[in-house]
């Protein structure tokens, strides 16, 4: 029946392997796609045999998906746009085109995921609520038994509280925090709104996927089974 009616001209792209839904939306918005010759259009449906270009450049349609994890740097930005000197892709340089799967902010480092798997996006925002990131964090000042627990109950910060969250002491001035909810800049807002200032933030685990050992700057292809678990926790 989808290939009779088509697929909407955003879910195409994500397909595609060229980018995420979000980020096909905006690219539809500033008239960088045409099908077929013409403007492409939100809600737009791609029938076999239209023809979809990028900035001039024709998409092929469904590609090999590609997985990889990065112990992202710190002063890369989480995105993939080339006006950006400083973006993720261009960073890696990976062969095929990715993009990274949600943010980690410039001034923080560690566990990113990239893919060429525009519907993984989606389908870990959909499930965005009970899925864990985890992170180590330094401040600029001691971790109180009182902090901690304010952190775990909630804090309010952007017209809302944040969720119950895990938080466990590792050093005078250090504790471990587990999330499952991604504000901006959350927990630097949640520190400051407690007093206290992030001097160091690193993501340590999205879901099933860990740091490990992988340095800063460096990446690699996800095992078959993280990727098996991944799905799975995300069907």
């Amino acid at each position: 029946m989808e290939q009779r009616q088509g697929v909407r001209l955003n879910k195409y792209m994500a397909e595609s392997g060229y980018c995420s839904r979000r980020e096909a939306d905006r690219l539809i918005a500033e008239g960088r796609v045409q099908v077929d010759g013409q403007p492409g259009e939100l809600g737009l449906r791609v029938l076999p045999g239209m023809r979809v270009t990028v900035d001039g450049q024709p998409l092929t349609g469904e590609s090999e998906k590609v997985y990889l994890l990065l112990n992202k740097p710190r002063g890369i930005v989480c995105t993939a746009d080339p006006r950006e000197p400083m973006n993720v892709v261009d960073y890696i340089g990976y062969p095929t085109r990715v993009f990274p799967v949600g943010r980690l902010d410039k001034d923080s480092e560690g566990l990113l995921l990239l893919t060429s798997d525009g519907e993984i996006v989606n389908r870990m925002l959909r499930a965005a609520g009970g899925h864990e990131k985890e992170y180590e964090v330094t401040i600029d000042r001691p971790v109180t038994a009182e902090f901690a627990q304010r952190m775990m109950e909630g804090v309010p910060i952007l017209d809302t509280v944040t969720l119950p969250c895990k938080v466990r002491r590792t050093g005078e001035s250090s504790f471990n925090i587990v999330l499952v909810q991604g504000l901006n800049r959350q927990i630097r807002r949640m520190c400051e709104a407690l007093g206290a200032n992030v001097t160091h933030l690193r993501r340590v685990r999205i879901m099933n996927l860990r740091l490990g050992r992988l340095q800063p700057g460096q990446w690699r292809e996800l095992t078959e089974e993280e990727l098996e678990t991944l799905m799975g926790q995300l069907s």
